[in-house]
């Protein structure tokens, strides 16, 4: 019974070191600073493929999703940016019609939605959704129960 559990620990890790990558980026709420990272992220070949700002009078929050998660954190280190890093799920939808059957499968699994934001067009020709939730694993299987593709990062590089 033991090993079970560890080949099944094991199998989850390994599934997860995939997940979809988000930064969030937390920064002063001045002009041009979103053209700043974006501009600095371009430079180096990096492209945004989704991306969404909360902003207050003082300061802002931006949070993106890139094809090189590896190449933005090394340049956003280097550039003294402070930030977090989380998972994201991403879910493909066949079309809009789709939306309120995602919605109905995360209200029937009892998940809660901390918030979504959608992906700028996907080569694909799919949309996607980025959707930060209160617990990721069971989101997921949820969405996979409904049919509902869920991406990893390997998934949406251009």
């Amino acid at each position: 019974m033991c090993l079970i559990w560890v080949m099944a620990a094991s199998i989850t890790r390994a599934r997860r070191s995939d997940a979809v990558k988000q930064f969030s980026i937390f920064t002063a709420n001045r002009l041009g600073r979103l053209h700043d990272v974006i501009a600095l992220l371009g430079s180096r070949n990096i492209h945004v493929l989704a991306l969404t700002v909360l902003d207050t009078t003082d300061s802002s929050i931006i949070r993106l999703v890139v094809d090189d998660p590896e190449q933005a954190r090394a340049v956003f280190k280097e550039n003294d940016f402070a930030l977090t890093e989380s998972e994201l799920l991403v879910v493909e939808l066949a079309a809009a019609t789709d939306l309120p059957a995602l919605m109905a499968a995360l209200l029937q699994a009892e998940v809660n939605v901390n918030y979504i934001y959608s992906f700028i067009p996907h080569p694909g020709g799919k949309s996607l959704l980025g959707l930060s939730m209160e617990d990721n694993e069971i989101a997921e299987q949820a969405l996979r129960r409904h049919h509902f593709r869920v991406l990893k990062q390997s998934d949406i590089l251009r």
